[in-house]
């Protein structure tokens, strides 16, 4: 039987005011039963119903909490539908919908590179009804590249419950650059500088700071390319017009098996187990380390409770099997982590990001 969680005050409250004419609040009776009312009688009235009615909204505001969710949830993925941040919501979220018994409606807010659909959640009503997709883009690399200039807080306007998953970039070129692994690029790279040219995605994302972040350490130079998307960068890259692409493991997977780009490293610390065969830049550059991760996300203030609830579903979500299964197809690896330890590796992934940002003077212009 479904618990009715209307507020009992609805109806017990007004207890107060249908007592016996004798009884009265206050200093002293009214002069007459006939009399009306004073201001501070009123007043008086008025504390005592809330009095009264207080326990009763705080407690069914608890229940409804404890019960999480008891109604629809709106998950806002700030980005286009069709590409690899919404395919992989759509897992989780029907993950979510199985776990909980509510249905997670998965609602695409586009533009301002996700800076517009991440506000919209971060002013919603912090009641868990209304999450959404964070990440590297909007909470690691913009707090520094658009310092100023977001419309929100990273810090201060959102309830970071988990990390999702993470996906490594993967540093791919034309089958006709004369080099076939990362020393051998590098020592091309010194030899002939500002001679080659890189592709991205786009300025500011984790695909462009992943070159500059390269082009640091290994100390060369070349010249970045960005494009509006993924997949035009790669058309040229497999045609020759620029040498060689960081990209979404989703965006080069299906090139690299078809054998139409010649593969170089991943950007993650350790090898990914998508393409295990391939190495980590980390391993010819001890130190780098780059990846795009998201996070489960809500707006300031999310009640302790509806907390616990989601990071308790999420975290059967993402070990389970069947979603393990779909991100890795996808190459993408489940992360979960405590809503403690998620805000922590937030705060450090900004700080780490924005140094990179500095030193590579990196800038939207």
């Amino acid at each position: 039987m479904t618990r009715d969680h209307r507020i009992p005050a609805c109806t017990d409250a007004p207890a107060a005011q249908q007592a016996p004419a004798d009884t009265y609040v206050g200093a002293e009776a009214p002069a007459s039963r006939s009399a009306p009312a004073s201001p501070a009688r009123r007043a008086a009235f008025a504390s005592v119903a809330g009095i009264v009615a207080a326990p009763f909204v705080i407690g069914a505001e608890a229940r409804a909490q404890a019960t999480w969710p008891n109604k629809p949830v709106r998950y806002i993925n700030p980005f286009p539908a069709g590409g690899a941040t919404d395919t992989l919501s759509r897992i989780y979220c029907a993950k979510m919908s199985e776990l909980t018994g509510q249905q997670w409606v998965v609602e695409n807010v586009g533009g301002g590179g996700g800076d517009i659909g991440v506000a919209a959640y971060a002013r919603s009503a912090p009641d868990g009804y209304t999450l959404g997709l964070g990440g590297v883009a909007s909470h690691g690399i913009s707090p520094t590249l658009k310092a100023g200039k977001l419309p929100f807080d990273a810090a201060k306007d959102f309830t970071f419950v988990s990390t999702l998953w993470q996906l490594p970039n993967f540093l791919v070129g034309n089958l006709n650059l004369p080099a076939n692994t990362v020393p051998e690029l590098i020592a091309l790279l010194k030899a002939n500088p500002g001679k080659f040219n890189y592709a991205s995605a786009g300025l500011g994302t984790t695909l462009h700071i992943s070159g500059e972040m390269f082009k640091l350490m290994a100390g060369v130079e070349m010249t970045h390319v960005p494009y509006r998307g993924g997949a035009p960068a790669m058309t040229d890259v497999i045609g020759g017009q620029v040498q060689m692409i960081f990209d979404n493991i989703p965006g080069a997977l299906p090139q690299y098996k078809a054998g139409k780009v010649k593969p170089f490293a991943v950007t993650s610390a350790a090898r990914s187990p998508v393409v295990p065969e391939i190495p980590s830049i980390s391993e010819f550059l001890p130190g780098y380390d780059l990846v795009s991760w998201t996070t489960v996300t809500g707006p300031a203030g999310l009640p302790a409770a509806v907390v616990e609830r989601l990071s308790m579903f999420t975290q059967q979500a993402l070990e389970s099997a069947s979603v393990k299964k779909d991100f890795f197809d996808r190459g993408a690896t489940a992360i979960f982590r405590t809503p403690r330890d998620t805000v922590a590796y937030r705060e450090s992934e900004e700080k780490r990001l924005g140094d990179i940002i500095r030193r590579a003077k990196i800038s939207l212009d």
